[in-house]
This record gives C-alpha cells, structure tokens and sequence, in this order.
C-alpha cells in the first residue's frame, strides 16, 4: 500500500441501518437499541439546546435576514461533512455511538432545515420575494459547500497525518 492510498476499511457497527435489509437489523435487535435511542436522545438534547441559544444570542430582526438558522444550518453541515469522513470513510473514529451521538442526535438536533422552511414561508407570506429566493438558495447552496469543503479539508488533515506518521 503506498502512502497515497487511503487505508483499509475497518468493518464496525453501523447503528444507522437499513432495516429493509436483514442482515442489518440485527444492529439494533435487543438491548442494542436501547442504547443507540439513549445517545441519540442526548445528542438531540444538546444539539437543540445549542441551536436554541444560538437564536437567542442572535435573533432575527423582523423582516431581516434569519442569520442564526443560515449559520447554525451551515455549520452543522460542516461538520457533518468532517464527521462523516472521520467515521465512515477513514474510520478514524470506530466507536460504534459516535455516528449516532454526533450525527443523528447533537448535528441533527443542532440543524433545522424544518425552521428554515419555516422562514423561508414567512418571508413569502410578508411579500419579501427577494430575501426568501436568496435565503432558500443561498441555504442550499451554502450548505452543500459547506459539507463538501469540510470533507475534502478533513480527508486533506486526516490522510497529511498518515503520510507524517
């Protein structure tokens, strides 16, 4: 293996199953559940709650632009993008909660695209065409970057690391 391949895949288990595929329901069968629902109700918990004080540190001003839920929503994909390759492609976090803590419960609580959509309807509703065209792509746009940027600097740290060590 030279020092530019990434390395092997370790096989580890993934509490984000597919339970249409049988082999992978048994994840989550027994007490394993429990587990998993435990720390993705804490990592809601704490996602939500900073997401809440977020918005209270930085509300929008009526008819503004919700600065808040565009950063909150923006950094949160982010670091989805630095997690996702930390845990499932170069396997450098093995843990088999970390994925559900971090992804599904503390990033997934911290985002709110339901809030978003939300917003973008109220601008809508106020007649504020262009600031809700802007909001609604400038999120996904941004977003999308933010997930990609994040990855591609994070497999960048990740792999320099491997090829010093």
């Amino acid at each position: 293996m030279s020092t530019q391949d990434p390395p092997p895949h370790r096989p580890s288990v993934d509490p984000d199953v597919d339970l249409s595929v049988p082999a992978q329901r048994a994840e989550t069968a027994g007490s394993g559940r429990w587990r998993v629902l435990e720390v993705i109700a804490a990592g809601g918990a704490l996602g939500s709650a900073a997401r809440y004080a977020a918005s209270l540190a930085w509300p929008a001003a009526e008819g503004g632009f919700p600065w808040a839920v565009f950063t909150v929503n923006v950094t949160g994909c982010a670091l989805i993008g630095v997690l996702m390759v930390l845990v499932a492609e170069r396997g450098t976090v093995t843990h088999p909660l970390v994925r559900p803590f971090l992804g599904v419960g503390v990033l997934g609580g911290f985002t709110t695209f339901s809030t978003y959509a939300a917003d973008v309807s109220k601008l809508l509703a106020r007649q504020e065409v262009v600031t809700a065209m802007g909001y609604a792509a400038g999120t996904a746009v941004a977003a999308l970057a933010a997930v990609w940027g994040a990855a591609v600097l994070t497999r960048a740290v990740v792999d320099g690391r491997r090829r010093a060590s």
